[in-house]
């Protein structure tokens, strides 16, 4: 979808679908299950949902050209937050516990924004224009405050004595909690207000203005979109049947529903960010790559954490000796890649092997 011209008719037609779908299965109490009749409905259920996703992320990005850069790359990141934290919950906190979704899906964030969006962006960015240009500033920016909240969430329960590892405590998931929000509404406040020129790239011809549309066609966008997201969260609980089932089906490993999560949320930013790169701003692809990964930490972990807390579930945070070791070295291959404010095709390819390697391991661990 583009967020340019008349708006296309999938943009309303899919949450309107996503409405009527979860009033039609809720009165009539439709689930699915391993049957033909049982297949259709996860079918519909799944191409609606996926369309409902797409549809948010159209209006958050027509909104986002009336506002302008750096803010519209960070609605469009929040927007699939939302989403994200709501089926994470909805799965994580159902009928039947997982404690470790959270952990997994926030670990399959980074390695698919980190690892292989990140490098699909800078391969493709490479193969058109041989070297793009980025703000070496920013991308410093979102590694720091990655790092730290990475570590901090997903390695250091591991190692902590208070509680037998790989879980916090009441006390340090709270502190946790509080300390990643402060880190991310600082990185916000540094983003759009303090240092706003790090996240723009002004030679790509990108713009901080806004593109001018009628106002109409602004409030129509807000309304669908809240109505888009309504519509995510509510379909939140019939999806994790069909995970739960589909992952049985196949023998798929628990991990593996943590990457479908994440593959749902991030596919229509991960289509914006390539469609950057394509144009020659690997800024904005950087922007929603990395934007990403600190949105995933920085409010999902709090947000499952309090819903945990409340609901007295147990929350598994820490991840296995080889996650860290992909982990850390996600983080030495950014280092390099960002660290100079010029990619080439190599860059992205390496990138992809370890993204590559990341999912061999899912089912081959």
């Amino acid at each position: 979808m583009s967020a340019h011209g008349p708006m296309p008719r999938s943009s309303w037609i899919f949450p309107a679908l996503a409405v009527a779908l979860f009033a039609v299965a809720t009165g009539l109490g439709l689930t699915f299950t391993p049957s033909a009749a049982g297949l259709v409905f996860a079918a519909a259920l799944l191409a609606i949902l996926f369309g409902t996703v797409f549809a948010a992320v159209h209006h958050a990005e027509v909104i986002a050209e009336r506002i302008g850069e750096p803010y519209g790359t960070l609605l469009l990141t929040l927007a699939v937050t939302i989403i994200e934290v709501a089926l994470i919950a909805t799965i994580m906190l159902g009928d039947k516990p997982v404690p470790a979704l959270a952990r997994d899906t926030v670990f399959a964030v980074v390695m698919i924004v980190c690892n292989g969006l990140a490098g699909l962006c800078i391969f493709i960015g490479g193969l058109r224009f041989k070297e793009q240009d980025f703000q070496v500033s920013g991308a410093n920016l979102y590694l720091s405050v990655l790092f730290v909240m990475a570590t901090i969430t997903l390695i250091m329960p591991n190692y902590t004595l208070t509680a037998p590892g790989p879980i916090y405590s009441a006390a340090q998931l709270g502190f946790v909690s509080v300390v990643t929000l402060l880190l991310y509404g600082v990185f916000l406040y540094t983003q759009t207000i303090r240092h706003r020129d790090y996240f723009i790239n002004q030679a790509s011809g990108a713009s901080d203005d806004g593109s001018p549309m009628s106002n109409r066609m602004l409030a129509v966008s807000v309304a669908l979109l809240l109505v888009s997201l309504l519509a995510v969260v509510l379909l939140a609980k019939k999806f994790s049947l069909v995970v739960d089932i589909a992952i049985a089906s196949i023998g798929a490993p628990p991990a593996f529903a943590g990457v479908l999560v994440a593959l749902l949320i991030l596919l229509p930013e991960s289509v914006a960010a390539v469609a950057a790169a394509r144009k020659n701003d690997l800024q904005k692809s950087i922007n929603l790559a990395l934007g990403s990964s600190l949105a995933t930490i920085g409010l999902t972990v709090p947000a499952v954490a309090v819903a945990a807390y409340t609901l007295d579930k147990q929350l598994v945070l820490g991840l296995n000796a080889q996650e860290m070791v992909l982990l850390v070295l996600t983080f030495i291959i950014s280092m390099l890649t960002f660290g100079t404010g010029r990619t080439n095709i190599l860059f992205g390819l390496v990138h992809m092997v370890v993204f590559a390697v990341f999912l061999f391991m899912v089912f081959v661990p």
